[in-house]
């Protein structure tokens, strides 16, 4: 299977913009272009709204360390080994 991006050479993109500039004029140009920049903004802007949006899990805990103080040490025990 050939890719397409090997098949098309500058020849065919000039081409297709003679072919775009026929149908659509001279002054319809610029107006296309700025609704198709208008149109990839919204696009864009629509994009990161959805993903600030989607709920992210909260943080894993970090279990947190007791403080030692001396009167929460433990005793040892008082029975001798004899």
């Amino acid at each position: 299977m050939v890719p397409v991006l090997a098949v098309i050479s500058e020849w065919h993109i000039f081409l297709v913009l003679i072919i775009v500039f026929l149908l659509f004029g001279g002054k319809k140009l610029p107006e296309l272009a700025r609704g198709i920049g208008e149109a990839m903004k919204e696009c864009k802007k629509a994009s990161r709204d959805v993903h600030d949006d989607t709920p992210h899990p909260p943080p894993p805990a970090t279990p947190s360390k007791p403080e030692i103080t001396a009167s929460s040490t433990p005793h040892p025990p008082d029975t001798k080994l004899n």
